[in-house]
């Protein structure tokens, strides 16, 4: 009777310890079926895309307390545990994310290890003064603006040369992200410049009447305003080249509006062409001190690659484009020619 208690007793145990094994397995397969499942769901964001800013020094374990504080995801455990077997998505960037519907809690960690935060763009258009471009650099958002020192010191900060900023920013669209720097982004536009000017400079036509790179920077500002259509670049070049051989007055509005400022209202006086100016061109010979707006790579090689050819005047033909002239004569019949097709065109208007 004791010998079949006790074998009873051994058997019961094993039940029991079978029970437990068995509950235990059951719970580990369902814990792993629920993981794997954690890991194929996607986040759940309200909007197609949803942005998410990642704090300098956070941890996975505060990453994940804030995405499920947020609604992001529901499980904090899982996430460190995919941490655990991939230690090395927990190397995570700070910054700011675009989240969409389909980020799985692996891409999610992918992204934040690669640092794909979201970029804003500010571009700079070819033509614009530094004015304008630092004007509008401020109206940027998510830009951390320019200090008053910055402001009232950026060619010196910058490290320009010649401690004027007028020319020295490309115009291309440049990308930054959230907070940072509006100098940062300026530092960036005068190095491309830079980079760019030096190595059109070092391609350049033989013979042309500049002292050095900086002048044929000046000479593409020029360009960049006076030119209407992109074709026509290498041959106003050519127009301004051969005045500068002949010492001619360059003659050129654009240096005009640049030198009167702010306070130029749109119209060209014939007192504004004879009031001196260090860029009034119809009153000085030879180029302006300083570039008047932000010349593109392509007027930098048209004033380095000025087109062949006799003319020396143009004005514009009414298309959008200039006609060309050799003679003083030829050209004066060209400017009355488009003093009447203006004068027609408003009697139209009217």
């Amino acid at each position: 009777m004791r010998l079949l208690l006790i074998s009873n007793l051994h058997y019961s145990k094993r039940v029991v310890l079978g029970g437990i094994l068995l509950i235990g397995f059951l719970t580990s397969y369902w814990f792993w079926l629920d993981y794997k499942d954690f890991l194929k769901t996607p986040l759940m964001v309200t909007e197609p895309q949803s942005t998410f800013e990642l704090k300098k020094g956070t941890s996975v374990n505060r990453l994940a307390h804030q995405l499920a504080e947020q609604g992001i995801i529901k499980n904090t455990l899982y996430l460190r545990i995919l941490t655990y077997f991939n230690p090395e998505l927990s190397q995570i960037k700070a910054g700011e994310y675009r989240f969409g519907k389909a980020l799985t809690p692996t891409k999610l960690l992918l992204k934040l290890n690669q640092g794909k935060v979201i970029q804003y763009t500010f571009t700079i258009i070819e033509g614009q003064t530094s004015f304008q471009v630092v004007e509008n650099l401020a109206k940027k958002a998510l830009v951390n603006p320019l200090n008053e020192q910055q402001k009232s010191q950026l060619p010196t900060l910058l490290k320009i040369e010649q401690n004027h900023l007028e020319g020295w920013l490309f115009p291309e669209t440049y990308s930054y992200t959230k907070n940072e720097d509006a100098f940062s982004l300026l530092e960036r536009a005068y190095a491309s410049m830079t980079r760019i000017l030096e190595e059109e400079w070092k391609n350049r036509e033989q013979g042309l009447p500049y002292k050095s790179a900086y002048q044929a920077l000046i000479m593409a500002s020029i360009i960049e305003k006076e030119t209407g259509i992109a074709s026509e670049r290498a041959q106003i070049a050519g127009v301004f080249v051969r005045r500068l051989r002949k010492n001619m007055r360059l003659g050129t509005d654009p240096t005009v509006i640049y030198g009167i400022g702010p306070d130029f209202n749109g119209d060209i006086t014939y007192k504004d062409l004879r009031t001196p100016t260090p860029y009034n061109t119809y009153v000085i010979k030879g180029l302006p001190p300083t570039p008047i707006a932000m010349p593109s790579r392509e007027s930098i090689n048209a004033a380095l690659h000025p087109a062949p050819g006799n003319s020396l005047y143009f004005v514009a033909d009414g298309t959008g484009g200039h006609y060309f002239s050799e003679t003083l004569d030829e050209h004066n019949k060209a400017v009355k020619r488009m003093l009447k097709r203006q004068r027609e065109e408003k009697r139209k208007n009217q």
